[in-house]
């Protein structure tokens, strides 16, 4: 499994590609699959990136919770599946296209930062990375909420 560590910039081309970090695509094995999945995360206002091995590991287990004669679950698993991307960095440049809708829906227009999560990559729009930083104190307090919860 791949680990992902630190914050790259990359500006949107006129295309409307980012260049996939080089640091990122240095620690990928050198004759594997290079493809990844991109979706909107959840929680916060980026996209996440998976590579596709980690993506299948996900989805499977997500799979396994879900029993697809219930209505709820079908819905879940139809909504878990929208706006999804598979994009692989040119070998040449190591440039992505992402599908404008995915960009839009974060905001990027000039500049992305691709920030490593250790399984996977969150894609920001520079500004809402940067306006997403917590206070060291609220981190403090949730770290504390997390050891008491051990």
């Amino acid at each position: 499994m791949v680990t992902f560590i630190g914050e790259y910039t990359s500006k949107l081309d006129d295309k409307g590609r980012l260049v996939f970090p080089a640091p990122f695509k240095g620690i990928m094995p050198a004759d594997g699959d290079m493809r990844f999945v991109v979706k909107k995360d959840i929680f916060s206002d980026c996209l996440e990136m998976y590579t596709f091995e980690e993506w299948q590991k996900q989805s499977e287990l997500v799979k396994s919770r879900l029993n697809f004669f219930n209505e709820e679950h079908a819905k879940f698993w139809r909504e878990y599946m929208r706006n999804r991307s598979v994009v692989e960095p040119d070998p040449k440049f190591g440039r992505i296209t992402i599908s404008r809708k995915l960009l839009d829906s974060i905001g990027i227009t000039k500049e992305a930062v691709f920030s490593g999560n250790d399984f996977k990559i969150e894609i920001w729009a520079k500004e809402k990375y940067e306006a997403s930083a917590i206070p060291n104190e609220e981190y403090i307090a949730i770290a504390g909420e997390l050891s008491e919860a051990r």
